[in-house]
């Protein structure tokens, strides 16, 4: 008797789920851009940097910098801890939660450590049998640790990485062509950023930063043993500066700009008759993502066509801080309409007191059905001399 998969949250909204994620996953062309997996390491965990729509590569400076750019690391020289949670896809209503713990530690004479853990609940499937008899209820999720290291190579200059174990756990209907909807692969990251001496600005002081990071160059998951499948990872590029101007010893605004492309590639392959679309390692992407790339298909089942710079996504945001004590922020993120259309606006706010620091950002989009839709992240952040 043959078993059923009903879900709570079923397989086909796990797939929507990293649709929607990414906007809309572009399909490749000529081996340039392609759809990926473990789509959750994409999820930005500092609610300081998305309520600045999603800009964070040049500001790095606390424990979240390990996800915007390891090579912050360098300038930081306290211990810190933060922990990140989002209701995710809240207008799905369908449980799903993000998780973001963080941790450094600096070593004098030797650099700055980190680690972290994201952590992405996907919900329970029911298995059944043809009768609607429960047999089993299966959880699945996306895991990833990682551990990182930031040192100073002058006075200016810090560089970075970060090692990154990804593990993940999607449902499966049992006896489905030996799939067991596990996986697991290695990814690194390769970083560096740039911070310049305070100099003048309309009478101001003010201070230039700009940051490079690759993240997730690493292997595939194969969550199919007996497939030619291989699901590539989402590998990126993510580059930008800031500028922080000091008004006075109270008040002083940053602007920042983070640009961001997917480095992800297929290629297909036959074996023995059978055909699979086949994900190259992330150091292979790095090299094959540069062409023009197939964008969605449109209502006449036509794809447009995405230019280098159509392929980039775009989020800048300024802060505002009062004293060092609280501050406001807002953003903007823009993607191409062949290329997922996210667009979306930002806000948040944060509070330092003692040791303590909380942060708060909330993503409004002009589609009320958007998925991404009043996202809310909290983030709280402890900082010990």
């Amino acid at each position: 008797m043959a078993d059923q998969v009903l879900s709570r949250a079923p397989r086909w909204f796990v797939v929507a789920f990293g649709l929607f994620l990414v906007g809309g996953l572009t399909v490749p062309a000529h081996g340039q851009v392609a759809q990926s997996s473990a789509l959750f390491l994409r999820i930005e965990p500092d609610s300081r940097a998305a309520g600045m729509g999603n800009a964070g590569v040049a500001i790095a400076d606390n424990a979240n910098t390990m996800f915007w750019n390891p090579s912050g690391l360098a300038f930081q020289e306290t211990t810190q801890a933060g922990l990140t949670h989002a209701n995710w896809l809240p207008e799905f209503n369908a449980n799903l939660f993000y998780e973001y713990l963080v941790g450094t530690y600096h070593v004098d004479g030797v650099g700055t450590f980190g680690g972290n853990v994201q952590f992405l609940n996907l919900g329970e499937t029911e298995v059944r049998n043809d009768q609607g008899t429960v047999l089993n209820v299966v959880s699945s999720y996306q895991l990833a640790t990682a551990t990182s290291y930031g040192v100073k190579v002058s006075e200016r200059l810090g560089i970075g990485t970060s090692l990154r174990f990804i593990y993940s756990k999607l449902a499966s209907p049992p006896g489905e062509d030996g799939e067991n909807g596990r996986a697991s692969t290695f990814a690194t990251d390769i970083s560096a950023l740039y911070r310049s001496a305070p100099f003048a600005l309309g009478g101001a002081d003010a201070t230039f930063s700009a940051g490079l990071n690759i993240a997730n160059l690493g292997g595939t998951l194969d969550f199919d043993s007996n497939s030619l499948r291989k699901d590539p990872i989402p590998a990126s590029l993510r580059f930008g500066p800031a500028l922080t101007i000091d008004f006075d010893e109270y008040n002083s605004l940053t602007f920042a700009t983070d640009f961001n492309k997917s480095l992800v590639s297929t290629e297909r392959k036959v074996v023995d008759g059978d055909t699979a679309r086949v994900g190259k390692t992330g150091f292979e992407a790095l090299f094959d993502s540069w062409g023009s790339a197939r964008g969605q298909v449109g209502p006449d089942e036509k794809a447009t066509s995405l230019s280098l710079v159509e392929q980039f996504t775009v989020g800048t945001g300024v802060e505002y801080w009062y004293s060092d004590l609280f501050a406001l922020r807002t953003g903007y993120y823009y993607e191409n309409p062949d290329n997922g259309d996210r667009q979306f606006l930002t806000f948040g706010a944060g509070l330092r007191y003692n040791i303590v620091g909380v942060d708060i950002s909330y993503l409004y989009t002009a589609e009320d059905e958007s998925p991404l839709a009043n996202t809310l992240r909290f983030s709280l952040l402890f900082n010990f001399q």
